[in-house]
């Protein structure tokens, strides 16, 4: 009888190894050949604008707006300040700003405000294959993506579908809605101050107003501005 519980408990355990593995092969062929074909089709949904609908689904007047362009359709002011304020080292990094991760760390260590360090590429990664949710097995999977999407993509495509699928309002997804929205232009008409004013919200664009801006707001436009003519991006694409 003994024998036979051990039997059945080593063929439950192999099937169960089996399972695994072949769940495991699953998911990073999934995973893979979706980034691929990234490279060509538009990102379309996104988890985040699935959870907001969740979020409003009682709300009659709540609409979803997402418009893609392409990058020659986006301003390059609107390009510069997005790196400006979210990534200034995008062009220089595999994914992870290792420098800023530290700095980020110190200051956190000395408590007060919250620092974060998360690069265009990771924060990419998140916004079209996972949701804003904080755990350490979410901040892994932004890790393996963030290490997929540097692999199998062009930093031009990159930064193309960022300024796509981020969250720019109360129901707005991407440079083209926020445009279009708040300054009644396409998004490759957008002046520099305008672009800035467009980046200071990306942080949390559904509590920060670009019509009524607070004087923190205000500075952060600023810093944006100034900061633009220092990112690298012209001399990168000309390279290639």
């Amino acid at each position: 009888m003994a024998k036979k519980r051990k039997i059945r408990n080593d063929t439950l355990l192999k099937t169960i190894k089996k399972l695994l593995w072949r769940g495991t092969v699953l998911f990073f062929s999934i995973s893979i050949l979706s980034v691929i074909a990234l490279n060509w089709f538009p990102v379309r949904y996104t988890p985040l604008m699935f959870l907001r609908f969740v979020e409003n689904i009682d709300d009659n007047n709540y609409r979803s707006i997402r418009k893609w362009k392409s990058l020659d359709e986006i301003s390059d002011n609107m390009i510069r300040a997005a790196l400006a304020a979210e990534d200034a080292n995008f062009m220089e990094h595999f994914g992870f700003d290792w420098e800023a991760i530290k700095r980020a760390m110190d200051l956190n260590r000395r408590g007060g405000k919250k620092y974060g360090a998360s690069t265009i590429t990771q924060q990419t990664a998140k916004n079209v294959y996972l949701t804003p949710s904080r755990s350490w097995f979410r901040k892994g999977m932004e890790a393996y993506f963030t290490i997929l999407i540097e692999i199998f993509w062009t930093k031009e495509r990159i930064i193309e579908i960022y300024l796509n699928v981020i969250e720019v309002g109360n129901g707005l997804y991407g440079v083209e809605a926020a445009a279009q929205t708040y300054f009644n232009k396409p998004a490759y008409k957008l002046t520099a101050f305008e672009a800035c004013q467009i980046a200071s919200i990306l942080p949390n664009p559904r509590e920060y107003q670009i019509d009524n801006p607070t004087r923190e707001l205000q500075k952060k436009q600023r810093k944006i501005k100034q900061s633009m003519e220092y990112v690298k991006w012209k001399e990168r694409k000309k390279e290639r």
